[in-house]
């Protein structure tokens, strides 16, 4: 009696659900995925020292959902991907009837599914612990297209990295870009804030687009124009998943 091979949407499903369960078994990803954005939107809220307009809440919220994606699809996905290379993890995969295309699909599926879970707590958080309410312009077709886009742009970068740099050096880069995303986000302090020349090139980067894009989508007055924050985002995506597929080792 033969065996098929199992359908496309099938084998990637199956390894969507692997990869899942490789997250929630790993404590160090939950801390840096689940909780610390949580942290971030309940300690910047009880603060006096930051110069904010309007409700904190109103901008920390955007921020710490960008602040998710980012550990999520960056450091997360980055790190977790250079050591099955390191380890030679994608090598056997490699020889498995898992395509490349379905594993990249794979690992993006299970990084949106953990967003979604993140966006979903973020908001409750803000709703039953900080009262907050959306407000009537809110957006959430742009919350989504911002989450998406953001993913891809974050997700390029970490495959990037994690395709040429040895494990070791990938878990360096990510937690540089890490504390770099939060300062330079506009996550915790808007980006007019910071010195000039800084101010100038933030919405140029992913994690300040990524900001502005969700403040805007929300309804936000610190939302910067949502069309060019979006275009930032797909021309980062675009070109940083290019030039991941162009030079990503996979042994």
């Amino acid at each position: 009696m033969s065996r098929r091979a199992a359908s496309v949407p099938r084998a990637t499903a199956a390894m969507t659900a692997a990869e899942l369960r490789l997250a929630l078994r790993r404590g160090e990803t939950l801390l840096a995925t689940a909780v610390l954005p949580v942290v971030v939107l309940l300690f910047f809220s009880s603060v006096t020292f930051l110069s904010i307009p309007g409700r904190p809440v109103d901008f920390l919220l955007p921020g710490s959902i960008a602040f998710a994606v980012a550990a999520t699809s960056l450091v997360s996905l980055g790190i977790t991907t250079a050591y099955d290379r390191h380890y030679g993890v994608l090598k056997r995969l490699g020889g498995s009837p898992l395509s490349r295309p379905e594993l990249i699909a794979a690992k993006l599926a299970a990084v949106l599914a953990v967003e979604a879970i993140q966006v979903l707590a973020l908001v409750a958080v803000a709703v039953v612990v900080l009262g907050w309410r959306a407000p009537e312009g809110a957006s959430p077709i742009g919350v989504l297209a911002a989450v998406v886009l953001g993913t891809l742009a974050f997700a390029g970068l970490g495959l990037l990295f994690a395709g040429v740099l040895r494990a070791e050096a990938m878990l360096a880069v990510a937690n540089g870009l890490f504390v770099a995303t939060l300062v330079l986000g506009g996550i915790v302090v808007p980006v007019d804030h910071l010195p000039d020349a800084i101010a100038v090139l933030a919405p140029l980067l992913p994690p300040a687009a990524l900001s502005d894009a969700l403040r805007s989508a929300l309804g936000t007055p610190a939302g910067g124009d949502p069309a060019a924050s979006l275009t930032v985002l797909a021309a980062w995506g675009l070109g940083s998943t290019a030039l991941a597929a162009r030079t990503f080792r996979w042994d």
